[in-house]
């Protein structure tokens, strides 16, 4: 998914020292996916970023509106098969 609007999420969090500090879930459309591992996260003025890994084999970058606390997906991809060096 490249070049289109973000769309808005229902996402599940982990509060520990502070709330909201990752996401554990989230759905799409009528699927629920869980996170399998937050690859990495930063944040910006305004937002927090986190790239995840779904229980679905894909790749997602949702962000966090810190105003209205509201969430979006921004970016999913298939991540590529790993290729064997010894191939």
């Amino acid at each position: 998914m490249a070049g289109s609007a973000p769309i808005p999420l229902e996402v599940e969090c982990y509060s520990g020292y502070a709330a909201d500090e990752r996401p554990v879930a989230f759905r799409l459309g009528e699927r629920r996916i869980a996170v399998t591992e937050v690859v990495d996260r930063w944040y910006g003025d305004d937002h927090a970023y986190f790239k995840l890994m779904g229980d679905d084999g894909m790749r997602y970058l949702i962000r966090q509106d810190r105003g209205s606390d509201g969430w979006e997906l921004v970016l999913y991809e298939v991540p590529s098969p790993v290729k064997d060096p010894g191939r």
